[in-house]
């Protein structure tokens, strides 16, 4: 049977809806008018406090919708029951999509995908570097990576909301499709003997990085056409993964 055509929009837009929480960030997220809002929930156990009149009035102000929930409720919105201090919110985050929708808009790209980058705040500055410099989007996988948390929001300084991610659940089958349509796959390592400033990189490429202490997965990296370096001094051997996302940015 065929999903209707009003179940897979609404499956799309929820793609784009993330859930942050605690009363701080929720309090940032309101006052950001470039921030698109869907909802936001509070516990109904919350006792009195200024700053909750300050987030219902900031939502008042939005026309936001505001609903109430029993805690144990909430925490499974929130995902985080001792931290989201009793109050969550649904942001629109435009700028994510599939592969599929990315492709269907982009003829040419540059891409840096993401192999099991687990550090919060690394992911947060790969964002920002790569939305200032000449990236079209960073692949993000949806397992065994970090995600999308206030933590990532605040260390990207708020670029998260105008770079494309683009989500999988298999990075491994989406960098195969990619290459399929003809884009090249690159990894970094230390022993590759071509410089990264080298080469001649065509309309479609896709710069993978990996993991903080494991770099790129084994099958992740056999699906990939060349090993580059970049090239170290004084017997330094690798830099922070958000570092080099920086460079390759700036390429």
């Amino acid at each position: 049977m065929q999903d209707s055509e009003a179940y897979l929009s609404k499956k799309k837009f929820f793609d784009k809806v993330l859930t942050i929480y605690g009363r701080n960030a929720v309090l940032e997220a309101l006052q950001d008018n470039n921030i698109s809002i869907y909802k936001l929930h509070f516990s109904d156990s919350n006792k009195p406090a200024k700053v909750l009149d300050e987030i219902v009035k900031l939502a008042k102000k939005r026309d936001v919708e505001i609903a109430y929930h029993n805690k144990k409720a909430l925490s499974r919105i929130s995902k985080n029951a001792k931290q989201d201090q009793g109050v969550a919110l649904d942001i629109v985050l435009e700028h994510f999509g599939s592969a599929d929708d990315f492709r269907a808009r982009q003829d040419s790209y540059r891409i840096i995908a993401l192999d099991g980058v687990t550090n919060p705040q690394n992911l947060g500055m790969i964002i920002r570097s790569c939305a200032a410099g000449n990236v079209d989007a960073i692949l993000l996988p949806t397992k065994g990576a970090a995600q999308i948390s206030p933590l990532v929001i605040k260390a990207s300084a708020g670029t998260l909301f105008r770079m494309p991610i683009i989500k999988t659940s298999d990075l491994q089958k989406t960098l195969a499709e990619f290459k399929k349509e003809g884009a090249d796959l690159y990894t970094l390592s230390s022993h590759a003997r071509e410089s990264y400033k080298e080469q001649s990189y065509g309309s479609k490429t896709i710069f993978v990085l990996g993991n903080e202490s494991e770099g790129v997965s084994k099958a992740v990296e056999t699906l990939c056409n060349r090993s580059i370096a970049i090239p170290m001094q004084r017997g330094v051997e690798s830099l922070n993964v958000a570092v080099t996302a920086s460079l390759l940015a700036f390429l």
